[in-house]
């Protein structure tokens, strides 16, 4: 079986950074290929470029959801984009935050409560590929 490509998508004013990394490095461990713009932009390379090409990329977006997400340009840029090219939608939600605030694409389709980064990581996995990470 192909590794799942994921496009991570988050808010850069997200004060948990650390459970943002520790995501990405659980998916990682359970042979995810994991594409984010700090690992994957370098100095120089056109961001618009380089994102739209990540998305294309990717089989799923995963949306890290927090308060300050729901109001991101960027959010609705990617959601957008991710849209047209009918990619597979993942938000991962806090348990603390309105439902209703979410963006419409969201509300309609499954999306996963934050747990613990491993937690999420194998709800994700357990979701996409039907078995148990």
């Amino acid at each position: 079986m192909t590794a799942a490509k994921v496009f991570i998508s988050y808010s850069h004013r997200d004060s948990d950074e650390a459970w943002r990394k520790e995501f990405v490095n659980a998916l990682e461990q359970r042979g995810v290929d994991v594409w984010i713009d700090e690992e994957r932009i370098r100095p120089g390379d056109s961001i618009s470029d380089a994102i739209e090409a990540g998305l294309r990329g990717s089989d799923t977006i995963i949306y890290l959801i927090n308060p300050e997400s729901v109001k991101s340009a960027n959010l609705y840029f990617e959601l957008g984009a991710a849209l047209g090219m009918n990619k597979r939608l993942v938000a991962v939600v806090p348990q603390d935050i309105d439902i209703s605030r979410l963006p419409q694409p969201f509300r309609v389709r499954k999306f996963l409560w934050r747990q613990s980064p491993k937690e999420t990581a194998d709800a994700f996995l357990c979701d996409v590929t039907g078995k148990a990470a």
